[in-house]
């Protein structure tokens, strides 16, 4: 076997025989940076499409539940413009039972017609709750700006000021959402004798 038939292994470390070590591990060194280098790059970049893998699977969620939720909603509250519309009829069937004087109730003739309006009235109501529809309370509470529309002031010794004494019109929610203010009319302090009534109203 001639020189030329040295394993390669053996060949190079021939050459290398006198060089110092230090120049040796220089150029193993030198040698393995780029491969260090293609290393770390690789791990960067695994590491950013890992943070957009982590992004976008975020990003999804959310746009899921934000259309659970505004689908949960156009469920809720779907009747809102119907049940505001029908509100009117509710009301004029209201006036009506309530415009019927005693002598006609006690009539015979009228009975049963009274009693269908009074179970269509109930019925009406009994539809409203089912889809959520609830008529607000508000004679003797306090005015709430967020429930009661303030339409008239009534001097009064018995109630404290700002509280509601009557209801020109009912109010009413769907759900948590006000469907229409309840329009009463509002307590104010009475004036002492000989003296004219604060004005209220004044800004």
């Amino acid at each position: 076997m001639n020189e030329n038939d040295k394993p390669l292994d053996q060949a190079a470390e021939a050459e290398l025989q006198g060089v110092p070590e230090e120049l040796r591990e220089g150029a193993a060194a030198d040698e393995t940076a780029p491969l260090n280098e293609a290393l770390e790059s690789l791990k960067r970049d695994l590491e950013a499409a890992r943070q957009d893998v982590l992004y976008a699977q975020a990003e999804t969620q959310n746009v899921r539940r934000r259309l659970e939720r505004e689908k949960e909603e156009a469920r809720a509250y779907a009747a809102t413009g119907f049940a505001r519309d029908i509100l009117s009829v509710a009301d004029n069937l209201a006036r009506a039972i309530e415009a019927i004087p005693q002598s006609l109730r006690e009539d015979e003739s009228m009975k049963g017609l009274i009693t269908g309006l009074e179970a269509t009235q109930r019925e009406l109501e009994k539809v409203f709750a089912s889809h959520g529809i609830t008529r607000i309370a508000a004679v003797g509470l306090p005015l709430d700006p967020n429930r009661h529309q303030a339409m008239i002031e009534v001097p009064s010794a018995e109630h404290e000021p700002g509280t509601v004494v009557s209801e020109l019109q009912s109010g009413w929610m769907i759900k948590d959402r006000l469907l229409r203010a309840a329009m009463v009319a509002v307590a104010k302090a009475v004036a002492p004798e000989g003296e004219p009534a604060p004005d209220q109203t004044a800004q």
